[in-house]
Parts: C-alpha cells; structure tokens; sequence
C-alpha cells in the first residue's frame, strides 16, 4: 500500500495531496498569491500527522514540473527533491497542463455529450502569452506544450469542426479575444491541483518511471528574466 505525496506550485496554488493505495486520501490547498513557501512545508506536515504518517512512511514524492511560474516552480521541485534525498524514496514528475487536462476532463465528459472536443489549459505568461497543449476527451495529448501569444485569428482552423474548452488563468484573461467565438466553452475557476495528478502518478509508480533526484530540473519552457529594480530617484 504504497504512500506518494504530490506536490503542485507551478501557479499561484500550492496544493499538496496524499495518496495511498491509489486513491487521493488528503488534500490541501491555499490560493494565496506568493504563498509556496510559506505554506508548501507546513500543509505536507499537517496533512500526515492528520493522516498519522511520519515522513519515513512515504514511498515516492511527486512533483508538478511545469511549465508555469519560476519561482513556484523551485520551489516545489526544491522541496520535492529535499524529501526525497533525506528519505532516499523516488522523484515522479508531472506535466503541469497535462494534469489539469486529467482533471478537466472529468468535468467535462459531465456537462458535455460530445466526443469530438479539444480541451486547452492554459497558464498565464503574462501580456497576452500563454502556456498551453491541446488535448483530447481522455486526456491524450494532441499538441505538444507550447508558449504562444493569443489574438483574434487563434484557433480558428480548429473551432471550424471542434468545440474546444478552455481553462486555467491563461484562460481567463483570453476571454476578452476568445469568448466571442463560436464553438468556445470556458470552465471558470479551474486551477492546477495537486489532486488531478493521481492517474499518470500511480502510472508511473507502477512501472517505476522515477526522475533523477541529482538532475532534474522543472519544465520552464521559457528562460527567466528578472526584472530590473527600480531604484528611487533613477529612471
């Protein structure tokens, strides 16, 4: 009866679940913007004194890689990586927008008696970029994961023959471009959860598709720019 902790940070959510014997026992969650490393340690060690585990009872940590925020992307697989050198237990990534494909898939298939949909998550990169993939009912990846700048002309080829659904907070500021389109659907307040990652976790556990602890790194997609500080008086 294997115990994996997931760890989800690559938005503004900080989530973390608890599954055992395959099924998702435990979930935290806190909306709170810039709050990973404020609350990511202390809801993992919440949730298993709640559950009556100690560390030493995990048997894998599993970590949403991205693409998404930097910062709450290190954070995350920085705290995955720690647990998982100190407990010397395996490392199982996650496609971010790939789970929240899982997830909404679920939603979907309840609401909507059409197969041929495409589903879209995407996450904020700030303007009008996005993080996004394509993705069928089941969850089967369509396009590949890609940044890309929304205007009016996307996805028009594509909305000529299949409804698509979209969500995430890249989703919500696409409204404005995207909303007036015909076959277009939004799921509204759906973020990335550490819950939608049970079905490739328990996938890869069972056949030990396990990261290298010492090398892995998240999946940014893009390059960090740091932004200059603004010093007072100097422009």
């Amino acid at each position: 009866m294997p115990n994996i902790l997931c760890i989800e940070t690559a938005t503004q959510v900080c989530s973390v679940a608890l599954i055992t014997d395959k099924k998702i026992i435990a979930l935290k969650e806190s909306k709170e913007a810039n709050s990973h490393s404020k609350f990511v340690t202390l809801m993992i060690d919440e949730m298993l004194r709640e559950n009556n585990l100690e560390f030493s009872d995990l048997d894998a940590i599993a970590i949403s890689k991205g693409p998404g925020s930097y910062t709450g992307l290190r954070i995350g697989v920085s705290t995955a990586k720690g647990f998982c050198y100190a407990l010397d237990i395996p490392l199982i990534s996650v496609g971010t927008l790939h789970s929240m494909a899982l997830g909404a898939s679920k939603i979907i298939s309840d609401i909507n008696n059409d197969n041929n949909v495409l589903l879209c998550p995407m996450i904020d990169a700030r303007r009008m970029e996005v993080y996004s993939a394509l993705y069928d009912i089941n969850g089967n990846e369509v396009r590949k994961v890609m940044a890309e700048i929304i205007d009016e002309n996307s996805f028009d080829e594509i909305l000529k023959t299949k409804k698509m659904f979209f969500f995430g907070d890249g989703a919500e500021k696409c409204k404005i471009v995207l909303g007036q389109k015909n076959n277009v659907e939004f799921l509204d307040d759906f973020f990335p959860s550490s819950q939608y990652m049970l079905e490739v976790v328990n996938f890869k556990f069972n056949k030990s598709d396990f990261e290298d602890v010492a090398y892995f790194e998240p999946f940014y997609l893009k390059d960090f720019i740091a932004g200059k500080p603004r010093v007072k008086g100097l422009y």
